[in-house]
C-alpha cells in the first residue's frame, strides 16, 4: 500500500506539469559594483569597507554593507571558498541519507514541486540579496537546480527536513532572564543551537555583521551561503533565536523560518514590531521564536505554525525547549505528544532547576548552564545524551546582553571553547576596513570550560569514533569486528546508546544472550525518546 501511494504521488507530480514552473531570478533593481577582493593573507580579505577576517579562536568575522543586491555580491565574493565548502558538505550528506540515484532524482523533483511558490514567499530585498550571492555559487551543483533556485532551496532545507521527517536536528534550549533573576537587573539571553549535520559542517563558522542600506544593522551566527538568521541581535538591542516544535507535513513551501527571523532582526525595534512582522508571514513548520528587547527590557516567545499563532510571556524569565507554552497550544495534540514523548520537557525542567539553584544570573553563569552535560539532580546520563542541555554536538551557543549591545559566541569544541565577546556599538561605529582582526579580544571573553581538558572528554571523543563506526556498519550491512568496538561502553558508561549499539553489534554476530544483556542495560539508562525506549524493549522481549 505504501509503495502504491508513493507511485500514485509520483505520477500525479510528473503528469501535472508543475515541475516546469520556473523560478525566475529577480531583476536587479539596485546600483551595484562587482567586488574586487583584496587578499592581505589567508585570514583577511576585503572590498571597500566589507571584509572577512579569522580571529585567534578560529571564528570568521564577516562585515557587510550596502543595498540588498550589493550585500549578496559582497557576501558571495568574500565567503566564496566557505560558501562552496558548506554547499558541498550539505549535498554530500544528502547523498549519504539517500544513496540511491533513482531516489535522489525523485527527491529533486519533489523539492522542486514543494518549493514551486517559494519565490513569492520571500520579500523582494532578500530575493535580491540571494540573487547577488548566487553569482558565486558552485556550478558543480547545477544539475540539482539553477543557482538562484538552489539558493532558495537551501534556505528552506531546515524547514523541509523538519516538516517531512520530523528529523528534529534542532533540539535547542534557550532562556531569558531579567529583573530580580539577574545580578544587575538587565535582560540576559542564552541559547544552544543543537543542529548537527556533520563534524565538518560544524567548522568554519561565520559571525556576520551586516549594515543594510535599509533597516537596522545586526549580527548573526551562520555558515557560508546563509543569509537567514538562526541566532542574532540588532543595534537596537532586539534579539532573535529559534527552537523547533512539532510539525505536520505541509503541501508547499512558505516563508523559511530563518528568513522570517532575518526580517524581524532587520526591521523590528521592539517586541510589538517583531510580533507584527511574524503575523504577516505564513510559515510551513512549527517554531518558537524567542525575541528579547532592550527597549522593552524583557523577552517573549512567538510560537508560529502553519495553522496557529501564539505569544508566551512570563514575569522575569522565559524558558524554551522544543514544545509550546502559549494558550493556543495548550490542547494541541502534536504539542502534547511532543511534551510526553520527547526530551523537551526534561531539558525545560533542567533549566528550571538551574534557576532555583542560581537565582541571580550573569553571562558566565549562563555559559555554565549551556555547557552542562548532566541530567536533573546532577545525574550522570551519558555524554551526548539529548536530555542534557549540552548534547556535545551544538553548532553554536550564544549569550546576549541587549541593553549593552553585547553578545558572546561560542567556539569549538562544541560550546566548550572560549565565548568571544562582541560589542555591536563598537563594531558599527566605523566604516573602514581593518588591517588586522577587527575586534581585539577583550577581558569580557568567557574562558573555555575545563571539561575539554579532561580524560572524560577524550574518552567521549573516542566514543564518538566507535559510535559512527558501528552505525556505518549497521547501515551498510558490513561485518563488525567485536573486539574493535567493545570499548564503546567503557568510554561512555552512563549513555544508553553505547549499550544499544554494542548490543546491535553482538546481534549481527548471532550472540543473542550478550545482546539481550546489553539491551537490558540500555533500558536502565536515561533514554531521550519514548519511541527509542519502546524499540529497545521490543528487542529485549524478542530475545
Amino acid at each position: 500500500m505504501k509503495k502504491l501511494l508513493l507511485l500514485t504521488f509520483y505520477l500525479l507530480l510528473t503528469s501535472c506539469g508543475i515541475f516546469y514552473k520556473k523560478i525566475t531570478p529577480p531583476e536587479v533593481t539596485y546600483p551595484y559594483q562587482k567586488p574586487q577582493i583584496t587578499v592581505l593573507n589567508d585570514t583577511l580579505r576585503y572590498f571597500q569597507d566589507n571584509y572577512i577576517a579569522k580571529n585567534q579562536q578560529g571564528l570568521w568575522e564577516l562585515y557587510l554593507s550596502g543595498n540588498p543586491y550589493q550585500l549578496g555580491l559582497n557576501s558571495g565574493a568574500l565567503t566564496e571558498p566557505l560558501y562552496h565548502r558548506q554547499d558541498s558538505l550539505l549535498f554530500v550528506k544528502l547523498n549519504q541519507f539517500v544513496p540511491s540515484q533513482r531516489k535522489q532524482r525523485f527527491l529533486r523533483k519533489f523539492v522542486k514541486w514543494f518549493n514551486r511558490d517559494i519565490n513569492n514567499c520571500v520579500i523582494p530585498p532578500f530575493r535580491q540579496e540571494l540573487w547577488g550571492q548566487a553569482q558565486y555559487s558552485d556550478t558543480i551543483f547545477n544539475y540539482i537546480a539553477p543557482v538562484y533556485q538552489r539558493t532558495l532551496y537551501l534556505h528552506s532545507a531546515h524547514d523541509l527536513g523538519h516538516a517531512l521527517q520530523d528529523l528534529m536536528l534542532v533540539g535547542c534550549s534557550s532562556l531569558a532572564v531579567w529583573g530580580d533573576k539577574t545580578e544587575d537587573g538587565q535582560l540576559l539571553i542564552g541559547r544552544n543551537f543543537d543542529f548537527y549535520l556533520s563534524d565538518d559542517f560544524a567548522t568554519e563558522k561565520i559571525v556576520r555583521f551586516v549594515r543594510p542600506e535599509e533597516g537596522i544593522p545586526f549580527m548573526s551566527y551562520a555558515w557560508g551561503g546563509m543569509i537567514g538568521v538562526l541566532s542574532g541581535m540588532n543595534l537596537e538591542g532586539l534579539t532573535v533565536t529559534i527552537n523547533a516544535g512539532k510539525s505536520s507535513i505541509p503541501l508547499k513551501a512558505r516563508t523559511p523560518i530563518s528568513l522570517l527571523c532575518r526580517e524581524i532582526l532587520q526591521y523590528a525595534k521592539n517586541i510589538d514590531e517583531a510580533i507584527a512582522i511574524a503575523k504577516k508571514r505564513k510559515v510551513f513548520v512549527s517554531e518558537a521564536i524567542m525575541v528579547g528587547s532592550a527597549t522593552d527590557g524583557k523577552a517573549v516567545i512567538i510560537e508560529v505554525s502553519p495553522k496557529k499563532f501564539g505569544v508566551y510571556e512570563a514575569p522575569n524569565a522565559v524558558l524554551c525547549a522544543n514544545h509550546f507554552q502559549s494558550e493556543v497550544y495548550k490542547k494541541d495534540k502534536k504539542n502534547l505528544k511532543q511534551i510526553r514523548t520527547s526530551h523537551s520537557a526534561y531539558r525545560y525542567a533542567k533549566m528550571q532547576e538551574f534557576l532555583t539553584e542560581e537565582p541571580k544570573l550573569t553571562p558566565s553563569k549562563i555559559a555554565t548552564l549551556l555547557r552542562s552535560t548532566e541530567g536533573l539532580h546532577a545525574d550522570s546520563i551519558g555524554y551526548g545524551n539529548e536530555k542534557a542541555l549540552n548534547q556535545l554536538l551544538a553548532h553554536h551557543a550564544v549569550i546576549f546582553k541587549p541593553q549593552e549591545r553585547l553578545v558572546w559566541v561560542s567556539t569549538a569544541p562544541y560550546q566548550l571553547g572560549t565565548f568571544v565577546a562582541y560589542d555591536l556599538k563598537q563594531i558599527f561605529a566605523t566604516k573602514a576596513y581593518p588591517s588586522h582582526s577587527p575586534y581585539p579580544q577583550t577581558s569580557l571573553n568567557i574562558p573555555p570550560d575545563p571539561f575539554m581538558y579532561t580524560q572524560a572528554f577524550k574518552d567521549y571523543e573516542a566514543y564518538r569514533v566507535l559510535e559512527q563506526q558501528i552505525e556505518t556498519h549497521l547501515r551498510e550491512h558490513t561485518p563488525i569486528v567485536i573486539d574493535e568496538v567493545k570499548p564503546i561502553t567503557s568510554l561512555n558508561p552512563h549513555y544508553w546508546k553505547a549499550y544499544y549499539l554494542l548490543g546491535r553489534a553482538y546481534q549481527t554476530q548471532g550472540n543473542k544472550e550478550t545482546a539481550h544483556q546489553l539491551f537490558q542495560k540500555a533500558l536502565q539508562c536515561e533514554i531521550p525518546y519514548s519511541e527509542e525506549r519502546e524499540k529497545i524493549q521490543k528487542l529485549v522481549n524478542k530475545n
